[in-house]
């Protein structure tokens, strides 16, 4: 149950995280999630957005370079150790987590967490058999 993710390399520098955004925005397309991370020259911003077709073609259009990868998505129980168990259970069955963010969701109680893992299906499976609630992109982008 993949997630298409658009992932955009960001010159740090002041305003340029405003102009891709307003890029976003003036094409009609909501951001569902998102991360930053940087370093001294750029960063990388990665988005769940409602539309990630139509945002990778307004972005090109603007001249950013942008590529589409798939993430999963679970939802987790706002308790504590709910995470842990997570990657304590793709851990043990090999998996690694390249990265991964959490935003708020409409049901209360509980948080959505995006994962990148070396290989999506069987990290899925894995967690689907472990009782983790595996959460579909139309749950995300509406």
């Amino acid at each position: 149950m993949a997630i298409q993710q658009i992932s955009v390399f960001v010159e740090n520098k002041p305003g340029r995280l405003a102009e891709i955004t307003g890029y976003l925005a003036e094409g009609g397309v909501s951001i569902r999630a998102f991360s930053i991370s940087d370093t001294t020259d750029f960063g990388i911003l990665r988005l769940i957005v409602s539309d990630t077709e139509k945002a990778a073609q307004v972005l090109h259009e603007a001249g950013v370079a942008v590529s589409i990868t798939e993430v999963i998505g679970i939802s987790i129980p706002d308790v504590t150790g709910a995470f842990a168990n997570v990657v304590q259970t793709l851990a043990a069955a090999g998996e690694n987590v390249e990265y991964a963010y959490a935003f708020l969701t409409p049901e209360a109680g509980h948080a959505y967490v995006i994962l990148r893992v070396n290989d999506n299906e069987k990290a899925s499976q894995i967690l689907r058999e472990s009782g983790i609630e595996l959460i579909a992109e139309a749950a995300i982008t509406g």
